[in-house]
């Protein structure tokens, strides 16, 4: 069912109350975050954790591998792992600007949830021999539903009064959950509460890379970590990031050294060296590869227009 604009509109309204101002903000509630633009953004590339994402006005594009969504009002995204993406909104003006509302999600709460609503994780689709569910996509818009807005306004109205929320905030939360867990992308988040799904043995992986993006890289250890053979890993990691284990640490090491560089912690050689480069011609020209241009020459334009670049 397709929601129209106004019944967003509280949502939004909410939203730019407590945001104020362009950027991403962190609020009083556990796991809640607003986001601001008042004009578009460039492309930014960040590692997206797990959450629930509604926007209430303006539009976006993530980017992940060759896959593009766009999503406004009418679409909520949710990520199920770690995923290195590229967003960028794309509608936003200083009359309309681009406001979002994102939940980060919590394995623990989901788990508990599935087991107090009587949901077992046995979601529809497709199953392998050993009866786990199929990997599907980390990231995937669903149409937004009017409860799911109503849920999301109320949990926001609650950082009126710091007392009720102490109480209700969790009750909100898990309402918003529960939406998502009876809904279009109900088999997702059930994969993400259960630790014996093909989601969670490509989170261990993803997990390993993590910790270990700036060493060299070892399939025989992600596919020990993740207990699953080699073909299974890279069929399964691929089917829910769009790039293989070995792309995936080259896109951290790159978004890592992009960070110290435009913190001004490391100049372009040193940030190459921290994050597992030996050869800085190689840094150069795999960083011009994904960011489009040469480390320094990058981040001087970055300092330019810090307002450009809106997370999440």
């Amino acid at each position: 069912m397709m929601v129209p604009d106004r019944l967003a509109a509280p949502l939004a309204a909410l939203i730019e109350r407590y945001a104020g101002e362009d950027g991403v903000h962190a609020t009083a509630l556990p796991r809640v975050v607003l986001i601001r633009s008042s004009r578009p953004t460039e492309p930014l590339h960040t590692l997206h954790e797990p959450a629930l994402c509604i926007v209430a006005q303006g539009r976006k594009q993530v980017m992940l591998g060759e896959r593009v969504l766009f999503y406004d009002a009418a679409q909520y995204l949710v990520v199920s792992v770690d995923l290195p993406v590229v967003g960028q909104v794309v509608e936003a003006s200083p009359e309309r600007p681009y406001l979002c509302l994102r939940l980060d999600l919590d394995p623990a709460t989901l788990g508990a949830l599935m087991m107090e609503a009587g949901l077992d994780g046995r979601a529809a689709g497709d199953r392998h021999a050993d009866g786990r569910e199929a990997a599907a996509p980390g990231l995937s818009l669903s149409p937004v539903t009017p409860e799911l807005l109503d849920a999301a306004a109320r949990l926001l109205r609650l950082l009126d009064n710091p007392r009720d929320a102490a109480v209700l905030a969790p009750l909100a939360e898990r309402e918003i959950l529960y939406r998502l867990l009876i809904g279009a992308q109900a088999g997702r988040l059930r994969q993400i509460a259960q630790a014996d799904s093909r989601l969670q043995q490509v989170n261990r992986a993803i997990a390993w890379i993590k910790r270990n993006y700036a060493a060299p890289f070892s399939i025989d250890a992600v596919t020990a970590e993740a207990r699953m053979s080699r073909s299974a890993l890279h069929q399964h990691f691929k089917a829910v990031t769009a790039m293989s284990p070995l792309q995936y640490q080259k896109q951290l090491r790159l978004q890592e050294a992009r960070r110290q560089i435009l913190g001004r912690t490391a100049d372009a050689a040193t940030a190459g060296f921290n994050v597992g480069y030996d050869s800085p011609s190689q840094f150069s020209r795999e960083y011009r590869r994904l960011f489009g241009e040469p480390p320094m020459r990058d981040a001087a334009r970055l300092h330019a227009s810090p307002g450009l670049l809106v997370g999440a």
